[in-house]
């Protein structure tokens, strides 16, 4: 495998998905412990990748999950309603954003004529 050149290793730091954070840290960066961010992993909210080593490694997408799981905790939410509730927003999100697409780029019905 040829080895990586320095523009490749620019663009992990421009990739929501790159595992780059350490469980300390991860935790660190959204103000919980290393229990909570395993408890949402055991709620299968996030799944962190493992180093070799077998240590768990967070991307940002997963702390924004997890930093807004937290902040339903923080206000009183029990962590498996938490979990679920964030995944009920993401699935909303999505269905938005499709609806959306669908509104601005029609299909075309069996004639060829836009349907409306």
């Amino acid at each position: 495998m040829p080895p990586e050149t320095p523009s490749q290793h620019t663009d992990r730091f421009d990739d929501d998905d790159y595992p780059a954070y350490t469980m300390g840290r991860a935790a660190e960066m959204i103000g919980a412990t290393p229990g909570f961010l395993r408890a949402i992993g055991d709620a299968r909210l996030i799944t962190p990748l493992r180093s070799e080593g077998g240590h768990r490694r967070y991307s940002r997408y997963q702390l924004r999950i997890a930093a807004r799981v937290r902040e339903l905790v923080d206000g009183g939410t029990p962590i498996d309603a938490a979990c679920r509730i964030v995944i009920l927003e993401d699935q909303l999100e999505e269905a938005l954003r499709l609806n959306d697409e669908l509104r601005r780029y029609p299909a075309a019905d069996p004639d060829g004529a836009a349907a409306s």
